[in-house]
């Protein structure tokens, strides 16, 4: 069989990393980079730190509305796809990349594969929360990685196609932990101990371009006392430029550029709490077991905060220095995201499906 994998982001090469490597064993696998995360820290470390295969095409689309990403993407999407005639096509998570993939081989009558489906915020404002939605509705086969996304596809009507095969970013986490314990230095880089610091990441749309949340944000993190790590994404630096908020955090937190998915696993694993808004930093720190503060009044990963591992803070400055300060999870097992082996599941689940007799 001829798959077609889309990637574009950061947490869809941790994604694609561990289902790539099975997908191979197997099947001939067409990797794709839309070029959607193209700062090097954010795309080339990752391929070399994840080990994945050189992408055979990359588009480059850059940056952009969400309009003009998408838009640039279907249209080289659907030019490759013609020329390459999957017989499907597998997308991953919930950004523009997934949607233009999902959609440019449903338009092309390709069968599309939803790695990840059925997560729901229940927030229509988030254009991850439209990404996600559509694609799941255009998928034939639905790979979702907990009971609660099974449910929220079939509270929307979609029944057919729909697995449970559980998380495929625990099997990215479990090859590459010890990995990363062994060979990252990012402890010895930052001269920092276990359970010594905090880690943040921000970058949501809601929370950088808004310049009264970004504020509120930057003054939390001035507050808090303790050693803070932030890695800066791109996004979240360019706002903090337009806003005049670099001087405020100067001294206060140590800023980093974005780091490889190595180091900011074990950055992750050894801190005392992480605060983001990050989907995947939060599922991450669930399976490492680490406290996370959210900074978004909602979350698709409602496991975690069901659980008590993670709690919801918005940008509300006091409510996140609290958090810092309280929040310490509830005691017992956390095993909401299945076991190892999800990307064999997926395989398995691929290598049965009759191509022949869909779409037709």
């Amino acid at each position: 069989m001829k798959i077609i994998s889309v990637v574009g982001a950061r947490p869809q090469f941790i994604k694609c990393a561990p289902l790539s490597r099975e997908l191979r064993k197997k099947h001939e696998e067409i990797l794709i980079h839309t070029g959607q995360h193209y700062d090097a820290e954010l795309s080339d470390t990752f391929f070399k730190d994840l080990d994945i295969s050189k992408p055979n095409y990359n588009i480059g689309v850059g940056s952009g509305t969400h309009g003009e990403q998408t838009g640039r993407m279907l249209i080289e999407l659907e030019k490759i796809m013609l020329s390459e005639k999957p017989d499907v096509v597998v997308v991953y998570g919930d950004t523009n990349s997934t949607l233009a993939g999902a959609l440019s081989a449903a338009k092309l009558q390709i069968p599309v594969a939803h790695v990840e489906a059925g997560l729901r915020s229940f927030d229509g404002t988030m254009p991850e929360e439209i990404n996600r939605v559509l694609a799941d509705h255009i998928s034939d086969l639905l790979f979702c990685p907990t009971q609660t996304a099974v449910n929220n596809l079939v509270s929307e009507g979609i029944k057919k196609g729909v697995s449970l095969v559980g998380d495929v970013m625990l099997d990215a986490l479990m090859f590459n932990k010890d990995i990363a314990e062994n060979k990252s230095k990012v402890l010895e880089k930052f001269g920092i101990e276990d359970k010594t610091y905090l880690v943040a990441t921000i970058h949501r749309q809601s929370n950088t371009d808004d310049r009264r949340t970004l504020e509120s944000i930057v003054d939390a993190f001035c507050k808090i006392k303790e050693e803070l790590i932030f890695p800066l994404h791109p996004r979240t630096a360019k706002c903090l430029k337009k806003y005049g908020f670099f001087d405020r955090l100067d001294g206060a937190v140590r800023i980093t550029k974005p780091l490889g998915y190595l180091d900011m696993l074990k950055l992750i694993a050894h801190a005392r709490k992480i605060l983001t808004d990050s989907g995947g930093m939060q599922k991450e720190a669930y399976l490492l077991n680490v406290p996370c503060i959210t900074l978004r009044e909602n979350t698709e990963w409602v496991e975690t905060v069901r659980e008590g591992q993670n709690i919801l803070v918005g940008a509300n400055k006091e409510k996140i220095f609290r958090a810092v300060e309280t929040f310490e999870p509830k005691e017992g097992q956390k095993d909401a995201f299945g076991t190892v082996g999800a990307s064999s599941r997926i395989v398995e689940i691929l290598g049965a499906f009759d191509v022949r007799n869909q779409r037709v």
